[in-house]
């Protein structure tokens, strides 16, 4: 019932029976998301509290900054977080454009409002970190500055999607944005190799050897993936309320109909 009723709202655009579309149909994707939501909800806030909690008050402080140092178990997942959200972002926008993934428009939708949080966490977090380590709550340092961007990538697109009467005119316009928007990811990611910044360097690396102690390390994992989780949760418990929203649309109008 709920795929005949969203499917003239939201159905495959030129669809070619790829393996895309085959979760693209709301109603699936309602079968699959809600039961996982309670699990997803209890697990990504179990592990952000484990993780926050062992790295403010069990973990050692920093031999350089000091407890100062302890923010970063929320300013870091919060910056990784923000930059997944918005690569997650331009890959809808891409499944938009190019395949018209019928779910790829209402994700981005939703990606954009939870990504600026996460990245406004970063900032605020950033901000109360440098304070006791520069002398400032702000810089206009590479780093800093690239997140900034993408704060206002988020807010841009979330005004796009809103900036046109004809709502799929909206959608084009945000993915457009999104994916030219995607260039400032590298810049974020190297920007601290590539100028001379006041933001230190890459503590932890995926090929050469990481600059963190181990008992500092595995609380600020734990806390990582508690945000992924946290990031995952919001975005699939608002996409369900789209497309929920969509259906009771579609339902009314039906009535609506035959009542005329």
């Amino acid at each position: 019932m709920t795929e005949n009723i969203l499917a003239p709202e939201i159905a495959p655009r030129g669809a070619t029976g790829s393996w895309l579309h085959r979760y693209a149909n709301p109603g699936r994707f309602l079968r699959l998301a809600q039961p996982a939501l309670p699990w997803l909800a209890a697990f990504s806030i179990i592990l952000t509290v484990t993780g926050i909690v062992w790295g403010y008050f069990f973990a050692p402080a920093d031999w350089e900054q000091g407890n100062a140092a302890r923010i970063m178990y929320v300013h870091v997942p919060a910056a990784w977080v923000s930059m997944a959200g918005y690569a997650a972002l331009a890959v809808c926008s891409f499944f938009s454009i190019v395949w018209r993934h019928p779910l790829a428009d209402l994700a981005a939708e939703e990606i954009g409002p939870v990504g600026a949080g996460f990245t406004f966490v970063c900032l605020i977090s950033g901000a109360l970190w440098g304070k006791p380590m520069w002398g400032a709550y702000w810089v206009w340092d590479a780093r800093l500055t690239s997140v900034l961007v993408l704060f206002f990538l988020y807010l841009g697109h979330i005004a796009l999607i809103r900036a046109f009467d004809n709502r799929e005119h909206g959608y084009r316009a945000a993915a457009i944005l999104a994916l030219v928007g995607a260039v400032n990811l590298p810049i974020i990611v190297f920007s601290v190799q590539w100028w001379n910044t006041l933001h230190q360097g890459n503590t932890i690396s995926l090929t050469g050897g990481s600059k963190i102690y181990i008992t500092m390390l595995y609380p600020l994992l734990i806390a990582s993936v508690g945000f992924y989780m946290c990031f995952l949760t919001l975005v699939t418990t608002r996409l369900c309320s789209a497309i929920m929203e969509r259906k009771t649309r579609a339902l009314l109008l039906a009535a609506a109909e035959r009542a005329a």
